[in-house]
């Protein structure tokens, strides 16, 4: 087993720091002052973005395949944050050199099976070392997941839980898009009768009534993060996560919208999914600042219990700002050695909800939720 140290102790290793949301963390963290370290697998890339940056951050090019250095870079840290995606491929180095070190780790994925990995593959040793992992801590799926145990509170077993997605404005980095192609392959996993088991091919979930301007929406399926960590520290028979289609395709295609995700998803079972995946490096790398901070999202929660049922809303603008400053917030709070939690959490677990929420307002984020 590796050595580990004691959590609370060295710099903030942000790992995949040149990719677009890397960027964009490693910015705020050297905002914030915090002691960083620029990781990847291009020095030269690395050393250009440091230079851009106050305090010119140290640097350190560590590819993925070299599990021994990794652990080397990651052991003498407080906290890592993986950026370095599609998770599903490449982000097993990162969080098991955490895990092993006992290093807090926090990531970016908005990949199910990543997430449920965390708890499955990694959260026993990582908890033996002393480490915190939370996985899938961005726009998707912190924010809902903070949202559904405050919606829960105090209502006893849930029947059913429902989080429902919609997005506007919203322009996908190339990264974004690819972890994408690895999302709708299948196979994501639904909570049915107090237990994950895996979805079907088809998408279809009717309507779904969002709180105005929104209102009815055709939805569809969504293979979140809440489905995996939601049903850790809310006690619910069944729960089921949505989108607004219109979020997804950008245009109102009504009743083929499911149709055309379910093929989507059969399509990127055969090699036209290694077509797709180069024809995404061809798009740019992401939107403009001025795009970006034009996304609009609302996430709600309902929750039916024996007694009835509760709503809670959140709303915030800037999916891919808001990821970074969560993160960022996260690894500060994560980097003090008065933190304590241990082991493969969900972000709710990982930190008070209410006061992490009000901490994200700086992004219009805001959370309403009904009065029992």
């Amino acid at each position: 087993m590796a050595e580990t140290h004691p959590s609370g102790a060295g710099p903030i290793v942000v790992y995949g720091a040149t990719g677009y949301t890397g960027r964009l963390i490693a910015r705020e963290l050297t905002e914030r002052g915090a002691e960083i370290i620029l990781a990847g697998r291009s020095r030269e890339r690395l050393e250009a973005l440091a230079a851009g940056l106050d305090g010119n951050p140290d640097v350190a090019a560590v590819p993925l395949d070299d599990a021994a250095g990794l652990r080397a870079l990651i052991g003498d840290a407080a906290v890592v944050v993986g950026c370095a995606g599609p998770f599903t491929l490449h982000g097993e180095p990162v969080i098991a050199a955490a895990a092993e070190t006992g290093t807090h780790y926090l990531d970016t994925t908005g990949e199910q099976p990543f997430i449920r990995a965390s708890f499955e593959r990694w959260g026993a040793p990582a908890e033996a070392n002393g480490a915190a992992l939370v996985s899938g801590f961005g726009f998707d799926y912190a924010p809902g997941d903070m949202l559904a145990a405050l919606t829960a509170e105090d209502l006893g077993p849930l029947e059913r839980m429902t989080v429902a997605y919609s997005v506007r404005g919203f322009g996908a980095t190339r990264g974004t898009a690819l972890s994408a192609l690895e999302m709708i392959r299948g196979g994501d996993a639904i909570w049915r009768e107090g237990e994950l088991r895996t979805a079907g091919r088809s998408v279809s979930e009717g309507s779904f009534d969002f709180p105005s301007p929104i209102g009815s929406q055709r939805v569809g399926r969504y293979p979140a993060g809440e489905v995996v960590t939601v049903p850790r520290h809310v006690e619910v028979r069944s729960m089921t996560a949505v989108i607004d289609l219109r979020s997804l395709t950008g245009l109102p295609l009504g009743p083929l919208s499911a149709p055309a995700m379910a093929a989507s998803g059969i399509a990127m079972s055969t090699p036209l999914r290694g077509l797709a995946g180069r024809l995404i490096a061809r798009l740019p790398e992401g939107p403009g600042e001025d795009a970006r901070r034009a996304a609009r999202f609302t996430i709600v929660c309902d929750a039916e219990h024996s007694g009835g049922s509760r709503r809670g809303i959140a709303r915030g603008a800037d999916v891919y700002g808001l990821t970074a400053f969560a993160i960022a917030e996260g690894a500060t709070r994560m980097a003090s050695p008065a933190y304590a939690p241990t082991g493969a959490l969900a972000p709710a677990q990982a930190f008070d909800p209410a006061d992490f929420l009000r901490a994200l307002e700086p992004f219009g984020v805001w959370a309403e939720i009904e009065p029992l």
